[in-house]
């Protein structure tokens, strides 16, 4: 029995210690240059869709329901997150402008942690963005989009509802104007 319990604590270590070095944290908890899961190849390339019109509904923080249906028509960013995820932290600001400067995108943040609503709250508040936030259980994250392999992960959303691209990274402006001019949308500039 003792054995089985080892093995067992010896797991949940070792999977914390890879989601931590997933996320680029160092071990004195400063972010650290982030260091993909993936082949950076694999990470520019279109993903398979987990469904062909993904479905997203949720309540964010501010008591608001956002539905992914009713974004039709824009450009829709679902950005996986969470507060200890130092390359998380490092795109929000860049995402946040995004959200406020270009008119045909919607951003939207999955808070994918425990964190309680009320802690969230604060933290945005030392950490504002412009978009809304969500918070999703690690337990049972959104079906359409599931569980992440590494944060941040982001999913591009084109007019029509279908997933065009995945990123299983921070994502910068650059990536996504370019890849929105690449399936038929809005330059930038």
């Amino acid at each position: 029995w003792l054995s089985l319990l080892d093995t067992r604590l010896g797991l949940g270590l070792i999977l914390t210690i890879v989601l931590l070095t997933a996320c680029g944290r160092s071990g004195n908890g400063e972010a650290s240059t982030p260091t993909p899961a993936v082949a950076p190849a694999a990470t520019a390339q279109n993903a398979p869709a987990p469904k062909d019109h993904p479905r997203l509904r949720v309540q964010t923080l501010d008591g608001k329901d956002w539905d992914l249906a009713q974004q039709r028509g824009k450009w829709v960013l679902v950005n996986y997150w969470a507060t200890w995820c130092g390359p998380c932290l490092q795109e929000m600001p860049e995402l946040s402008a995004m959200a406020a400067m270009r008119q045909h995108l919607v951003v939207i943040g999955l808070a994918y942690d425990e964190t309680e609503p009320a802690e969230l709250r604060a933290f945005l508040a030392q950490h504002p963005v412009t978009y809304p936030i969500a918070r999703v259980s690690v337990y049972s994250p959104p079906e359409d989009f599931g569980v992440p392999r590494t944060l941040p992960t982001s999913w591009l959303i084109g007019p029509d509802g279908r997933i065009v691209r995945k990123y299983s990274s921070q994502v910068t402006a650059r990536m996504l104007d370019d890849d929105i001019a690449a399936h038929g949308g809005p330059k930038a500039g």
